[in-house]
């Protein structure tokens, strides 16, 4: 009799273990760290993130699988292959990141959010966030995902007596619980239809529906496929993003621009391109029209914002990061209509990798200048140059990546790679779509680089000029969430050939 016992690669599932351990240690450690000591809690989560993608390290030459099926070690429910590592280090590195915003946001909330509720909910999140791409089964998938968005609503919302951060708050949990349930009901039907919940078995038994079940599966495609648009923050189920990005803690926000996105992504891929290659017909023009759609909304949006609104600068960030959006989906459109899927998913990956990085720059930067500035206006930003030379000029070089213009050579780059893989699966007209939008970026990105070095404007007697206030003084945590996002877009615009050697993905 065979054994029904599996064994558990531990070094395969370390990362988000490490992750989800020192979330529950951060927990229990709150219990019994006087007040005046709990900033000790965030160093803790932050170097348990730091030890959670070191964990990397030891995966990067071998696929590993582990939780497979008694006498099929080819059928798994987690695998580190290489697309996961990708996908894993953009997740731990970006919750790195956004941890050493979070210690500074911490100390100048005036005890607002509670610390160990808020590591604790954090690091929660990052760990379900590493999971999914590792996920080669629905329901382990469907658990990483909630285990990623569930305490990432209540991190919207945690700021107390703040009524902006509730209604943010609940606006991401009802847009959320929504597609959590389409995308429920879609994988139910899939498995219906199927009899088994791991990709690569529903990649094998889709093909082969009984008549009968044809419609079920079909209409289960659509739903798992509408599910995970709202994850994505594709357009027509945007609407959540600006007012919980505006609403909630600024590095929650950068958190969600860039993690919640790779979430979405990543769980996007692994149901089209993995497990449902024999309903490209389906999936592909969809996902063509809704990265068309998104990238376009979302540039339109960014454009229309006024620099003197009230927190006009995370909301343009906000309805950038949905035209990024667009940007993204259109090489997961192009898998399906490739010869090369692999190579249209590596340039995915190649371009979120690029996102990440200077987007979490320019939210870094963002949280320096609302330190003197709570509104963060665009406005507020004129004349930084003057107050802070080194901060201005990054911001600039963030920005100018964001728009694919020099220096920002890795931005550059990274959009060539999603236009190659367009103009490679004859996806001509979304080039095309993809070039006015681009353009249309280069409009309000050019304007707020431009603003930083334009002369401060005076202020009114008794009121405080714009950027030009006073040398921004520089916290550690800042100045290192600066530095890492500096070195590391600096260091991939000289040698960008880096990101596609690094994003081939060995999916298939």
């Amino acid at each position: 009799m065979s054994s029904l016992v599996q064994s558990v690669d531990w070094l395969a599932i370390a990362p988000p273990t490490v992750a989800a351990v020192v979330g529950l240690v951060v927990l229990v450690a709150d219990l019994f760290v006087a007040e005046s000591r709990k900033p000790l809690l965030g160093w803790i989560a932050v170097a348990g993130l730091a030890g959670a993608a070191l964990m990397l390290l030891p995966l990067l030459d071998a696929d590993r699988s582990t939780f497979c099926l008694v006498g099929d070690t080819e059928v798994c429910s987690y695998t580190a292959d290489r697309f996961t590592l990708v996908i894993q280090f953009l997740v731990l590195g970006g919750a790195l990141l956004c941890a050493l915003l979070s210690v500074t946001a911490l100390k100048d909330s005036g005890k607002r959010l509670p610390e160990g509720e808020y590591w604790f909910l954090f690091l929660s999140s990052a760990a379900g966030a590493a999971l999914l791409p590792a996920s080669r089964d629905l329901a382990t998938l469907v658990v990483a995902l909630e285990v990623a968005s569930l305490p990432a609503f209540a991190l919207v919302g945690l700021r107390h007596g703040d009524r902006r951060s509730s209604e943010a708050a609940l606006k991401f949990f009802l847009s959320s619980v929504t597609a959590t349930a389409v995308s429920l009901l879609g994988i139910s039907f899939v498995y219906a239809a199927t009899g088994t919940l791991h990709l690569n078995r529903v990649a094998e038994r889709i093909q082969h529906v009984d008549g009968q079940l044809e419609t079920l599966a079909q209409t289960g495609v659509v739903l798992t496929l509408v599910g995970f648009a709202f994850k994505t923050a594709a357009v027509p189920f945007h609407f959540w993003v600006p007012d919980t990005y505006v609403g909630a803690p600024l590095p929650i926000a950068a958190y969600l621009s860039v993690i919640g996105k790779a979430v979405g992504f990543s769980g996007l891929i692994l149901v089209t391109v993995v497990t449902l290659p024999s309903y490209a017909d389906a999936w592909a023009p969809a996902l063509a029209v809704l990265a068309a759609l998104t990238m376009t909304v979302g540039n339109v949006g960014a454009l229309r914002q006024r620099s003197t609104r009230a927190y006009s600068a995370v909301r343009l960030l906000a309805w950038s990061s949905v035209g990024q959006a667009g940007y993204l989906l259109v090489p997961i459109a192009a898998a399906g209509y490739s010869d090369d899927p692999e190579k249209a998913v590596g340039s995915t990956l190649a371009y979120a990798l690029m996102y990440g990085a200077v987007n979490l720059g320019a939210f870094a930067v963002a949280a320096l200048v609302g330190r003197a500035h709570r509104l963060n206006r665009v406005a507020d930003y004129r004349g930084l140059y003057a107050a802070s030379p080194l901060t201005a000029l990054l911001m600039g070089f963030f920005l100018l990546c964001l728009a694919g213009l020099p220096p920002g050579v890795i931005g550059l780059f990274a959009k060539v790679t999603v236009f190659a893989a367009a103009v490679d699966a004859g996806l001509g007209w979304l080039a095309v779509v993809m070039a006015v939008n681009v353009v249309i970026a280069l409009v309000y990105y050019l304007r707020w680089t431009a603003l930083l070095f334009r002369a401060p404007e005076t202020a009114p007697e008794g009121e405080t000029a714009g950027g030009a206030a006073a040398p921004h003084r520089l916290p550690a945590p800042l100045t290192a969430a600066l530095a890492l996002t500096g070195v590391l877009g600096i260091a991939l615009s000289g040698a960008p050939q880096l990101v596609l050697r690094f994003t081939e993905t060995g999916l298939f």
